[in-house]
């Protein structure tokens, strides 16, 4: 095994280097989660977090169950946006309570629909989203898009930080797909691990990047559809 071991703030700092670097999102484009097998809590990333400058400071640790943060509890929600303001700047003499993304809803909401679920990665990655946004599936033009992703389902509107968009988000994975467009927003990727989240996140893209240049030659609906095989 070549993927980083150990603790799971480490590995979605990894994630969230890896997605900046890759130009799947810019800076603060969204926000990631991972818990041990079974676990009760998760670590999720703070809001204003800048993925590509993460490190173990920049996470919460969050009550699945109940959505209190360790030390303390959320606000209540309306089920409006939640604020997603940067928190005050911390320092040693007073130091600032970081509060979890605005995106907290979606995660938890996802890891009671899912007990399989053990990490999400949610990006707002440009191909994928201008696709949906002008109606046009992605296509799996590779055995590694078939195989990691499978199934891609799309999700209508919802305001971001809301519950309704948290909602339909997990309902879209009920039924164990992994990878979800959220309309004009982003999306939701799915992995019993960190690694196999952050894989389906890049293969995503790449899926539609290649969907998106079919389109542009104007062969799209020539592309044969791409059997799923065990590549294990």
């Amino acid at each position: 095994m070549n993927y980083i071991v150990g603790d799971l703030r480490d590995q979605l700092v990894h994630v969230g280097a890896a997605v900046v670097r890759a130009g799947l999102v810019v800076g603060s484009g969204g926000n990631l989660s991972a818990r041990e097998p079974g676990a009760d809590d998760i670590w999720v990333t703070g809001a204003g977090t800048w993925l590509d400058r993460l490190d173990r400071s920049d996470f919460c640790r969050v009550s699945i169950a109940t959505g209190a943060v360790a030390g303390g509890e959320l606000p209540p929600t309306t089920g409006g946006p939640v604020s997603a303001a940067v928190p005050a700047p911390r320092s040693v003499d007073q130091p600032a309570m970081l509060r979890p993304t605005s995106e907290l809803a979606l995660h938890l909401a996802t890891y009671r629909a899912r007990s399989d679920v053990n990490a999400i990665v949610h990006l707002h990655p440009q191909t994928a989203v201008l696709l949906d946004a002008l109606d046009e599936p992605i296509r799996l033009v590779t055995t590694d898009h078939a195989f990691y992703l499978g199934a891609i389902k799309r999700t209508p509107f919802y305001p971001p930080g809301t519950a309704e968009v948290a909602a339909v988000a997990a309902e879209a994975t009920r039924d164990g797909t992994n990878c979800v467009i959220l309309a004009q927003h982003g999306c939701s990727v799915l992995g019993p691990t960190v690694e196999l989240a952050h894989k389906r996140a890049f293969y995503l893209e790449e899926a539609a990047a290649l969907t998106f240049r079919a389109l542009s030659l104007g062969v799209a609906d020539r592309l044969p559809a791409t059997p799923i095989v065990n590549l294990a």
